[in-house]
This record gives C-alpha cells, sequence and structure tokens, in this order.
C-alpha cells in the first residue's frame, strides 16, 4: 500500500498541468487510501463495541459528568441547583434502562458475562444474572 506521504511525493514530482486522466488517477488513488484508513478504523470501533456500545460508553460518560458538576456546586459549599438533580434522577432511570436491556439474553452485556463465566481462574461470580428492582426512594 502507498503511504499518504509516498503519494504526496509522487505527486510533488509529477510536472503541472496534467491531462484530465492523470488528475483522475490522482483522485482514485487518493480515495483508495480514504477507503482503507475508513475501514481500519470501522474495524477498531466494531471490535470495542464487543464489549461496550458506543451509546451506553457516551451515556455514562454524560452521566458522570453531571456528577462532576453536582460535586463542583458541593464543593463551593453551594446547592446543586434542581435542574441537575432532576437530569441525574432521569440518567439513573435510563442507565437502569439500557443496563437491563445488554443484560438481556443475547445483550451486549450478556454475551460478555457469559464468556467470562467460563473462565475458572475469575475472583468474582459472574454467571449470576443482575436483577433490576425498582429502589424504594421516594
Amino acid at each position: 500500500m502507498t503511504t499518504a506521504q509516498e503519494h504526496r511525493d509522487r505527486i510533488a514530482a509529477e510536472p503541472p498541468d496534467q491531462s484530465a486522466e492523470v488528475y483522475l488517477k490522482w483522485i482514485a488513488a487518493d480515495m483508495k487510501i480514504i477507503r482503507t484508513m475508513l475501514t481500519e478504523v470501522v474495524a477498531y470501533m466494531r471490535d470495542a463495541e464487543v464489549e461496550v456500545k458506543e451509546r451506553m460508553r457516551r451515556f455514562t460518560m454524560y452521566m458522570h459528568e453531571l456528577h462532576d458538576i453536582a460535586y463542583m456546586y458541593e464543593e463551593r459549599g453551594l446547592p446543586v441547583p434542581k435542574h441537575i438533580t432532576e437530569e441525574m434522577e432521569r440518567c439513573d432511570d435510563r442507565l437502569r434502562q439500557l443496563l437491563k436491556k445488554e443484560h438481556e439474553d443475547g445483550g451486549t452485556f450478556d454475551k460478555v458475562r457469559r464468556e467470562m463465566a467460563e473462565d475458572p481462574e475469575n475472583r468474582w461470580d459472574h454467571t449470576r444474572e443482575l436483577t433490576f428492582k425498582r429502589s424504594g426512594l421516594t
């Protein structure tokens, strides 16, 4: 495969004012490089989503950022605004819903848990299924 730098060097060595055919070949070479690189990136994304789906990762990052915002207020001795608390409550329920879905039969976390349960050297029991009950909080 030609690297992008080798491709640029070859183009720089070509005299200017080429025919349309030469320009089309350059474009085709560029598109091949882009397609190859994009295929590699998509493969990395798919591999990463075997453990945690991107949607779940982004949601938990958002939830964690809300948590940090609440602590920011508390650190300064200020009350956490109601809209932050209410959004954290919404995220709590949504996280429970997302976890429940991913732990159902065939969900991403169910598949990972089953695979992990096969390891005899585990420190923790991964054969148990998680239960999702409504909390007693009012």
